[in-house]
């Protein structure tokens, strides 16, 4: 196979498509033949994962999605996950350029990754492509999300779980926004608060 099943999927998907198969390029023919237990939605069983991509760029939203990886951090990968959810135009790992994949579910073969060396390279990037880069941390100066009108093109950033977002990043984003909490820890799992904030980017623009 052309790619990878997802390991835990051995209770989803379709079994052998009958014949006479369709006549489409998209319809990957081993997929066909052996069966597709992606996990995919309906609408891609037995599609190549290059026509899942193709079709998914053509409804891909301007929200752009940075974490920095200075931790190998297992949170990346769920990160990851929801940026496929939400069809982002684009993930981008900054620092190291092995990540943790295992909680993404190969959801990044159907994204555009982009990998950054430092802080740097992430900003000119975000300027060349007319993106806002926004951090997500709950810093001096961080206004509440909830209140926080975002830019329609924008990136939001996250640090790694732990030390958050470095002084550099910190020092190139054109604003800063936090997850109001009302409970006793510092702070929550890096994971869940990119879920909550590309949620409120798409119910302001999606």
């Amino acid at each position: 196979m052309s790619e990878e099943f997802d390991p835990t999927a051995t209770t989803v998907g379709v079994g052998p498509h009958p014949e006479p198969w369709p006549d489409d390029p998209r319809y990957d023919r081993e997929l066909l033949a052996d069966g597709d237990r992606r996990n995919v939605i309906d609408r891609y069983r037995y599609w190549t994962m290059d026509a899942i991509v193709a079709d998914l760029d053509r409804s891909r939203v301007p929200l752009h999605v940075a974490i920095q990886n200075w931790e190998h951090d297992f949170n990346i990968g769920s990160m990851v996950r929801t940026a496929n959810a939400f069809n982002v135009a684009a993930v981008h790992i900054v620092g190291k350029r092995r990540w943790n994949r295992r909680g993404a579910m190969v959801t990044d073969r159907y994204l555009h990754v982009h990998h950054h060396e430092d802080e740097a390279a992430l900003f000119a990037y975000l300027a060349a492509q007319g993106v806002t880069p926004v951090g997500v941390d709950n810093l001096e100066g961080s206004v509440p999300l909830e209140t926080a009108q975002l830019p329609e093109r924008c990136c939001l950033i996250f640090g790694s779980e732990g030390p958050g977002l470095t002084d550099a990043m910190v020092a190139g984003c054109e604003r800063l926004v936090a997850i109001t909490q009302r409970g006793s820890t510092r702070s929550m799992n890096a994971g869940a608060a990119a879920a909550i904030a590309m949620y409120h980017w798409s119910l302001q623009h999606a």
